[in-house]
């Protein structure tokens, strides 16, 4: 199923969607008007709203409320890519040129402060305090998974409990808040509002193993290891299964290549080789799997509706998708 099928419950409401995003973005400032344009121009596949949609969809009637929850997100994620790209030095997000490359790093900054605090006052405007708190923990733990991700890059000391920490942080954290938000905007059950959230976060974690497959071409569009993952110091589940199955010199002999070796293509194809043949692949993907049942297994607890449907075949894009 297309990204465009799954979202035929909820089209309407994403197609309003976007002037509300673009009026919560609104300056009186030209510069600021002129870059926030730019911005929402190159927008991906709108993911993060159509979590925040269906997921209220399932638990009540949709209102204002649950426009707002998409646009905070869609504020304060974007304002931590601006400020990404400059933390990264990057000049390109998604194929386009990024707000720094255009606009160099202190408008960029100050671009990410400006919309970061329109997110807060979307929220604090609007009373929405609980979309808020699930919203800015995200952000928090956001920041906190990138930073431990730096730590133990140093060191390659990154176990698998580790691992899934990073990732639940970095990535399986923002989904979650989308999943949390859509719940919350349409009822005040905590219980259904965390297991919502509990279902993002477990979408989130599959979608990012799914991503650290990539890195060794497996079920890509390229079709071919890219490795990438390793010549940034990243250690992705597929890299930390082999490891632990190895011997002590040949881990030894792996960790140093990531350390020492991680710009050499050859050495790099060692490790990718190391990894396909110690069944590090099939490993991940075993993992990625059980995080995908335990999402669709919190979908069933539901009533069915077509917004139901939509979310599971969304859990079913996350690990089936080829880029």
């Amino acid at each position: 199923m297309s990204v465009k099928e799954i979202q035929a419950p909820i089209a309407k409401e994403m197609a309003e969607f976007e002037a509300k995003f673009v009026s919560s973005m609104k300056s009186n400032v030209p510069l600021l008007d002129k870059i926030t344009h730019y911005i929402v121009k190159r927008k991906g596949k709108q993911m993060r709203p159509m979590f925040v949609f269906l997921s209220a969809k399932i638990c009540g009637e949709m209102n204002e409320s649950s426009y707002r929850a998409a646009s905070l997100i869609e504020l304060l994620h974007t304002a931590t890519l601006v400020h990404d790209d400059v933390v990264d030095d990057s000049n390109e997000r998604r194929g386009f040129f990024s707000v720094n490359a255009l606009w160099k790093n202190k408008i960029a900054v100050l671009v990410g402060d400006f919309l970061l605090s329109r997110g807060l006052l979307l929220a604090t405007e609007n009373k929405d305090f609980k979309l808020l708190e699930l919203v800015s923990n995200a952000v928090r733990e956001m920041s906190e998974g990138e930073l431990l991700q730096i730590e133990k890059a140093r060191k390659l000391d990154i176990d698998e409990s580790v691992y899934y920490d990073i990732i639940q942080k970095k990535t399986a954290s923002l989904i979650a808040s989308c999943c949390g938000c859509g719940a919350a905007s349409v009822t005040t059950d905590q219980n259904v509002i965390e297991r919502m959230r509990a279902f993002g976060e477990a979408v989130g974690m599959a979608f990012q193993i799914k991503d650290d497959l990539f890195d060794y071409g497996f079920g890509s569009n390229i079709g071919k290891p890219t490795g990438i993952d390793i010549k940034e110091k990243k250690m992705t589940l597929p890299l930390i299964y082999a490891l632990n199955k190895a011997s002590y010199f040949e881990k030894r002999r792996i960790i140093n290549i990531v350390k020492n070796n991680n710009n050499n293509p050859k050495k790099v194809a060692e490790v990718i080789d190391f990894v396909i043949k110690s069944k590090g692949i099939e490993y991940a993907e075993q993992k990625m799997n059980e995080f995908k049942t335990t999402a669709l297994n919190i979908l069933n607890e539901f009533s069915d509706s077509p917004s139901k449907s939509s979310l599971a075949e969304l859990v079913c894009y996350t690990t089936d998708r080829k880029n």
